[in-house]
């Protein structure tokens, strides 16, 4: 189907959402470090990015802004999957250029909702 680059420092839930994506019929490159996450998205170009916020080192929402700066990763669309649930939250994160802003906990159906419609 397409190939997500999973950006996820906690284990539990790279596991849960790489198993929902794998089983929905998606590729996935999993990294732990958004600072990887640049590089990675360079080199496998991957049709989607789905990345936590709140990471050592660099957030998803900075993440999401140096992807978007880069030419080489501007036109991939990015979604921020965080426990951060307030609105001001998905507004800074849609500002950053996230095409989809999903709150955990959320379902395999939500997930893959979300996903194909930041690929739309």
């Amino acid at each position: 189907m397409s190939t997500v680059l999973l950006v996820e420092d906690n284990h539990t839930q790279m596991e849960l959402i790489d198993t929902y994506l794998r089983d929905g019929g998606h590729t996935v490159i999993r990294i732990s470090d958004a600072r990887d996450a640049l590089n990675k998205a360079i080199e496998k170009k991957p049709d989607v990015i789905i990345t936590d916020v709140v990471m050592p080192g660099m957030s998803g929402f900075e993440l999401c802004r140096r992807l978007k700066n880069n030419p080489a990763t501007a036109n991939i669309p990015i979604v921020i999957c965080s426990s951060k649930d307030q609105e001001i939250d998905r507004l800074w994160g849609m500002r950053q250029g996230a095409k989809a802003y999903l709150v955990k906990p959320f379902s395999q159906e939500q997930l893959i909702r979300t996903v194909k419609i930041a690929m739309a």
